[in-house]
């Protein structure tokens, strides 16, 4: 057994506590400075310990195809000129545009119920580009009027290690490989496509839906439904529909949302929330529903509405629902809701992924 002096316990609370107060007196100066400018149409970041923090990649955020298929035909030095060149046009949005876009609304209205609160969303730009790139970047954001005052640019190093530094809440790219490492190291991921088919979303309300296992929960149900069959799943689901399911990689984000979700409830907006969230599940409700809604409610944590499809396809739910995202573990629910125009995000994780029986890729323009 390995003994520990008191005092080295104290000692090392000493330098938490010491880094705590240094790190509140910082921010603290760096709230001043920003006071002190005086009047700005920009409104201040909020404290990342208190944000619900959202890195998205460059190429999520805007439409990079053609600017991708020039690094990779051309090399990095060319590409770098070619950004330079260019970097005062206007790159095209890209499937995370619209999510962000609808995210600033919630900040709007939160500011307007909540002058003095930081709690709010904060975006994050997480790139592996080179920093020469950045002022085309910021020459974007700027053009669309974004509030995106966070950035991380690093040069072609992954950009993985720094998400915890940031407090990430949820991490968006085009990158199955990344998003898989986010995933292991705890943090709520998913991979973006390109959509088939645009359709007009609400700019008044941020919509997110989620599938349930290997998303929000665990995918131990479904280990069961790939190794067992539906019916061991049903028996298994009424034996255990007590028992909360464990969670998921993006439980987490939907708590996130809750915390956000409770402020607009605190000031009686309930039905005027700008924030709507959806479970769209391929479960039955009457089998194996009531276990999934259990475990919701053993967490804490509410969803507004939970669609249950009986394996029914996802995609014509998902566009009537007309999210801003959707999650999925299942790469042709995925496909069948781009299809029909919703914006979705792969989360790679569970058993599911021994299924899939393709990965969606960026088309380039030479391609089509």
């Amino acid at each position: 057994m390995i003994k520990i002096k008191a005092t080295e316990v104290n000692k090392n609370d000493e330098v938490v506590s010491n880094k705590n107060q240094k790190d509140e007196h910082d921010w603290a100066a760096a709230k001043a400075f920003y006071d002190n400018l005086g009047s700005t149409k920009r409104p201040r970041p909020p404290k990342p310990q208190n944000a619900v923090t959202i890195a998205v990649s460059s190429r999520t955020l805007f439409n990079m195809v053609k600017e991708r298929q020039f690094y990779e035909d051309e090399g990095l030095e060319k590409y770098v000129a070619y950004q330079l060149e260019h970097e005062n046009e206007p790159l095209m949005p890209g499937a995370a545009f619209p999510f962000v876009k609808a995210i600033m609304t919630v900040n709007a209205r939160l500011r307007e119920l909540y002058p003095d609160s930081e709690e709010l969303f904060d975006i994050v730009l997480m790139t592996n580009n080179h920093a020469q790139v950045g002022v085309r970047l910021i020459n974007c954001i700027n053009h669309y009027d974004l509030t995106i005052e966070r950035f991380c640019m690093t040069g072609g190093k992954s950009p993985i290690g720094y998400l915890k530094a940031y407090l990430t809440n949820l991490y968006l790219s085009n990158d199955s490989e990344k998003v898989q490492e986010a995933i292991e190291e705890g943090i709520a991921a998913a991979a973006m496509f390109n959509v088939e088919k645009e359709i007009q979303l609400r700019d008044d309300q941020l919509r997110i839906a989620f599938d349930g296992d290997a998303v929000l929960f665990s995918d131990e149900s479904e280990q069961i439904v790939k190794e067992h069959g539906l019916d061991t799943f049903f028996e298994h689901e009424k034996k255990f529909e007590n028992k909360p399911l464990a969670q998921g990689p993006l439980k987490c984000f939907l708590e996130a949302l809750g915390k956000l979700q409770r402020k607009f409830y605190a000031k009686n907006e309930r039905m005027d929330c700008p924030i709507r969230t959806y479970l769209v599940t391929a479960r039955s409700a009457a089998s194996s529903g009531a276990r999934a809604l259990k475990t919701l409610r053993s967490w804490g944590l509410e969803i507004d509405e939970a669609l249950f499809l009986a394996g029914a396809p996802k995609g014509p739910l998902l566009e009537k629902i007309r999210p801003h995202i959707f999650f999925d573990d299942q790469m042709f629910h995925i496909e069948g809701a781009q299809q029909l125009g919703t914006i979705a995000a792969h989360v790679p994780y569970g058993i599911g992924q021994k299924y899939n029986k393709g990965k969606l890729k960026e088309e380039s323009p030479k391609k089509k």
